[in-house]
Formats: structure tokens, sequence, C-alpha cells
């Protein structure tokens, strides 16, 4: 099992800066396994026990959260002009290294996912695992079977290129202007730019799921949690590499 220095782990949990932590662990204000240890270059394992003041650190390889998107921000992890989805997480897990797994634009809601893993960052956008992202849809007009034929056959965009096929459903036949998307792909704002070059307009969008993981909906928009230990088995499922 592979080891890391003290001071590595405790910066990675976003507890401060190395020359912070450093300084902590100096102090005597961590414990490995019940003792105080005053190096930070103590090398430890996942199975050691790691107490910060009070706190236990549950420690993982990798960290995965879901959030619920505001709409009035975009997914980056810095700009010099506009809020991004990272000024919505705490100082301590923006400390952590997390990063959102692709992208939804700035008006667009509903579930993003931050990870510290960059394998399944990787398996999530890469355009040849396809993996499926389903969407809730309000619509400035009424959606027609026709439409529906359209996205089942692919769409040519405004700058010319025809998606993949992707689905659309109409779950209530008395709400035809509120729809259900599912892509395999995901171009720049290719859901409202699909209903564009159908002469319509998406009034309204949000992400629900991304291949088997579901937003929770109790979560408020601009929130977000940690996921459980099923919902990161549902993410994990089908990703060799990772299994």
């Amino acid at each position: 099992m592979s080891k890391e220095r003290l001071d590595k782990v405790l910066g990675n949990f976003g507890l401060g800066s190395r020359s912070d932590v450093k300084k902590e662990i100096y102090q005597g204000n961590v414990k490995v396994n019940g003792i105080v240890v005053k190096d930070p270059g103590f090398k430890i394992t996942l199975n050691d026990v790691v107490v910060f003041y009070e706190e236990t650190l549950i420690r993982k390889e990798f960290y995965y959260f879901m959030m619920n998107k505001a709409p009035d921000c975009i997914t980056a992890t810095e700009d010099p002009r506009e809020k991004t989805v990272m000024d919505y997480l705490s100082e301590r897990h923006r400390n952590m290294n997390l990063f959102p797994v692709g992208r939804l634009d700035k008006e667009t809601e509903g579930l993003l996912l931050f990870t510290t893993d960059g394998t399944l960052a990787h398996y999530y956008t890469s355009p040849k695992h396809f993996v499926e992202k389903e969407y809730y849809a309000e619509i400035s007009e009424l959606v027609t079977k026709d439409d529906i034929m359209n996205f089942e056959t692919g769409i040519v965009l405004d700058d010319g290129y025809k998606t993949l096929p992707a689905r659309l459903a109409i779950p209530d036949d008395t709400k035809p202007h509120i729809v259900t998307v599912w892509l395999k792909e995901g171009k720049y704002r290719q859901i409202r730019r699909m209903f564009q070059s159908l002469s319509k307009e998406v009034m309204y969008l949000k992400r629900v799921k991304m291949g088997n993981l579901k937003l929770d909906p109790s979560i408020p928009l601009g929130s977000y949690r940690e996921l459980t230990n099923e919902e990161e088995s549902l993410l994990k499922q089908k990703i060799p590499i990772i299994q």
C-alpha cells in the first residue's frame, strides 16, 4: 500500500497550504493512530487514522461530489470576469483540488459532478465512451412527433455539424412543451442549438442524470454534497479501467 507524507495528506483535505499544515503538525494538533505526530514528513497509508484537532479525517483515494448547479455561473475552475461553479464550494473544498466533470452552460441548472479522479473524469467526458446524460427541458412551443424523429436521425446545427442520434420524449401528452432529452455527446449548448434548428427555443434546461448517477432532488440550487457509497458505485459502473 502506498504511503504519503502527512503534510501532503492534510493539504489534500483542504486544511491549508503546505506551510499552514506544517505549522499545525509542529504544534501537535495532529494525531496518527492516537499518537501526536510532529513530523510533517511522517509517512502514512489509507489504513492509518488521522485526527486533526478533534476531527477524524475520512480519507479516500479519490473524492466525488454532486452539485445542483445554479443558473448564474459558468462551469470553469476560474474566470477573471464570470462567477464560476467553484465559487459555490467551501474554501476547504476549493483547496482539495476538486474540479468539475464536463460542462453545463451558464443558464443550465442541475447535476454537475466534482472529483479528484482524473481517470473517471476522462471517461465521462471522452466522446468515444458515449456516456448518456438526461435533461428536463421546457420549450417555447409545442414539441411534435416530427421533432422526436429529427432528434433520432440527428440534427444539423448552425455550424453545419450533424449531431449523433439523440432521444426526445414527451412524458405528459397534456404538456407537449415539457420534454426529456437524452444525449450521448456534449457539443457547446447542444440541446439549445438543436431546438433552434427546429425554430424553437429552450426556455429552461436542467440536467438530471449522468450515466447511472441521478441528481438528488433534495439538494437546493447552488448546493452540493459528497456522494454516498452507493452513488459512487453507480458512478463507476461499466468503467472497466476503474473496476
